[in-house]
C-alpha cells in the first residue's frame, strides 16, 4: 500500500490504532505519521519506524488520509488548525465519541470523504468491534477504511443514527462482559478455585463462546442447547440466573445507558 496516513492524537486510541496498522503489515512504518504534543510519548512508534511530529499541519501536507484520534472538546480547535492544510484529495476517519458529521462537515466547510468509526478498546490487541459511518465517500474510500479497521478485529458499516447505539452495546458492552466474567471469578472462587485459576478460567470460556458465535454464525439459544441437560446442572443454574433477572437486569442496563448517552 502506498497511501500516507497522518494519525492526529498520540494517545491510548491513536497509538493503538498506529501499532495495529504496523504490526499487521497494512501500511509501511515510514508511511505512517503520529502527531502529539510531546513526541516524548511516542518514540516507540518512533523505533518502529513511524514519523512523529507535534505539527499537525505538517503531517496532515504529507499524507492523504487523516485519522482524528483527539478528546472531543479538543476537535473543533485541532479541525480549524488544520483546515488551511486540507485539500480535495484528503480523506478523514474521526474516532471521536459524539462528534457528528455534519459538525466536521460544518467546520471543514468541503466535501472531502469523511469517515465516523466507534471502535472499543479491545482495539489495543486488534479485537476491537468497530462501527463505521461516512458521507461524500465512494466505495473506494469505504473498502480503504474497512479494510484498515479489520486490522484492528472487525467492522461493520451502520447508519449514523445508530452511532449512539453502537457505543452502548460496542463500546460499554465491553465493561458489561468485564463484570460479567468478574462475577463468574467470584462464583469460581466460591466453589473452590483460586482467583487466578478462575479467572483463567472464566476469561477463556467467555472467548471460546464468542468465538463459537463468530466462527460458526449460531444463534446463543443454539450454543446453550449443546450443554443443557435433561434435569442437568447447566439448565439448573441457567433457571435460577433467570428467576434473579439475569436477561432482564442486562436489557435494562443496556437502555439505560442508551438513554443516558441520548441525553
Amino acid at each position: 500500500m502506498d497511501t500516507t496516513i497522518t494519525i492526529i492524537g498520540g494517545g491510548n486510541l491513536g497509538t493503538a490504532i498506529a501499532e495495529g496498522l504496523i504490526n499487521k503489515q497494512f501500511c509501511k512504518a515510514n508511511q505512517l505519521s503520529i502527531t502529539r504534543r510531546n513526541i516524548n510519548h511516542i518514540h516507540a512508534l518512533h523505533a518502529l519506524g513511524a514519523h512523529i511530529t507535534s505539527d499537525n499541519v505538517a503531517a496532515v501536507k504529507q499524507s492523504e488520509w487523516i485519522i482524528l484520534a483527539v478528546k472531543p472538546f479538543q476537535t473543533a480547535g485541532i479541525l480549524e488548525q488544520i483546515v488551511p492544510a486540507i485539500q480535495p484529495h484528503h480523506k478523514i476517519i474521526s474516532v471521536v465519541t459524539g462528534v457528528w458529521l455534519n459538525e466536521l462537515q460544518s467546520i471543514i466547510g468541503t466535501n472531502n470523504p469523511l469517515f465516523r468509526a466507534m471502535p472499543n478498546t479491545a482495539i489495543a490487541i486488534g479485537e476491537s468491534m468497530t462501527c463505521i459511518c461516512s458521507a461524500n465517500a465512494n466505495e473506494s474510500d469505504v473498502a480503504f477504511v474497512t479494510q484498515l479497521f479489520n486490522q484492528l478485529g472487525k467492522s461493520i458499516a451502520i447508519e449514523e443514527a445508530l452511532m449512539d447505539a453502537a457505543t452502548v452495546l460496542g463500546a460499554c458492552g465491553t465493561a458489561y462482559a468485564m463484570r460479567f466474567i468478574r462475577a463468574n471469578i467470584q462464583g469460581g472462587i466460591e466453589i473452590g478455585f483460586s482467583a487466578a485459576t478462575a479467572s483463567l478460567i472464566a476469561a477463556q470460556t467467555v472467548k471460546g463462546a464468542a468465538e463459537l458465535l463468530l466462527q460458526k454464525n449460531t444463534h446463543p439459544e443454539q450454543e446453550i442447547d449443546k450443554v443443557t441437560t435433561p434435569k442437568g446442572c447447566t439448565i439448573a443454574g441457567l433457571n435460577e440466573m433467570e428467576h434473579q433477572g439475569f436477561s432482564s437486569s442486562l436489557i435494562k442496563g443496556i437502555t439505560a445507558s442508551y438513554h443516558k448517552i441520548k441525553n
